[in-house]
């Protein structure tokens, strides 16, 4: 990375998190003419940052030393937890009354637990965790689903209106959005599962799957997903734009809220098991649609031919 590149103070804005979503955040907040600056510990990441005329920070806690929001868009629970308060954390680099915006989908009671730490600090914590994937996030039009204070909002409006189509407002506290987000996750994997399990009973009954993807799209059988994620199979394109893994880690938090509060879950346990499977089959960072794939393994119906490397 050129020397020219690297910013020791982040501005307005710390993006933490330059994969698929946050690259795509960070370039929307860039049009939309904040002051941006990300890290990401993948050089790769970085790398493209700078190449689409981001600034980057040597690490995250320079990114937030001056930053008005800091956005997280790490993976999961124990990544935000110890993006906050781990070696090099940003909890104390942040200046006070900065606002920390998760995006991470996580159990509503550690959001609950991560923001009093930090909101007890004098920093702001708003739940924020997102839909829409790497597309809308490119094009600032994901769906946030938010939860926080009122001075966590105020900080973190020009974010929200940088990246965001529709915010919908959960609430006072933390928690709500997680909460929200994944009942979101709940129904996504069901659809996924189902829309697999649908398209390759259709293969191995040998029908015209572009012909049945046609019938279905324009019937009461159609789902968001269904209309998604079945291209991906009738291209054999598996390169990972939301990854089995993904499902593995957000349908296990749903049966653990659901045990913890003795409420039954079995069609989202039952979509649990697939993507379990298609992850120990190797598919685990492959494209979600790989289900399909699981569904021909197992039966012997023929789906078209993968082109992706990793299939």
């Amino acid at each position: 990375m050129a020397a020219s590149a690297v910013a020791d103070r982040s501005g307005g804005v710390a993006v933490l998190g330059l994969g698929s979503m946050g690259h795509g955040m960070a370039t929307s907040m860039m049009r939309a003419g904040l002051s941006v600056v990300g890290f990401d510990p993948y050089p790769a990441s970085l790398q493209r940052f700078v190449s689409d005329g981001g600034r980057a920070a040597l690490d995250a806690e320079t990114a937030a030393r001056d930053a008005n929001a800091v956005v997280s868009v790490v993976v999961n629970a124990s990544q935000t937890e110890a993006l906050l308060f781990g070696a090099g954390g940003v909890a104390e680099a942040m200046p006070e009354g900065a606002v920390f915006v998760s995006c991470a989908t996580m159990d509503p009671e550690i959001v609950r637990h991560l923001s009093a730490r930090l909101e007890a600090a004098g920093r702001h914590y708003l739940d924020a965790p997102m839909s829409g994937g790497p597309v809308k996030a490119a094009s600032g039009e994901l769906t946030v689903m938010a939860s926080g204070s009122k001075a966590a909002f105020a900080a973190a409006r020009p974010v929200l209106d940088a990246i965001a189509a529709k915010v919908y407002e959960l609430g006072d506290a933390p928690g709500a959005g997680a909460a929200f987000k994944m009942i979101n996750q709940l129904l996504a994997g069901v659809h996924i599962a189902a829309a697999c399990e649908a398209i390759a009973f259709a293969a191995r009954q040998g029908l015209d799957l572009r012909q049945v993807y046609d019938v279905i799209t324009a019937s009461a059988g159609n789902s968001w997903m269904f209309e998604n994620r079945i291209p991906h199979v009738l291209d054999g394109d598996y390169a990972p734009k939301s990854a089995v893994e993904i499902f593995v880690k957000d349908l296990g938090i749903v049966q653990d809220m659901a045990r913890a509060q003795r409420f039954p879950v079995p069609v989202s346990a039952a979509a649990l098991q697939m993507f379990l499977a298609a992850s120990g089959a190797g598919m685990g960072h492959d494209d979600d649609a790989s289900l399909a794939r699981l569904y021909a393994q197992l039966s012997g119906a023929v789906l078209p031919e993968p082109v992706s490397p990793s299939a």
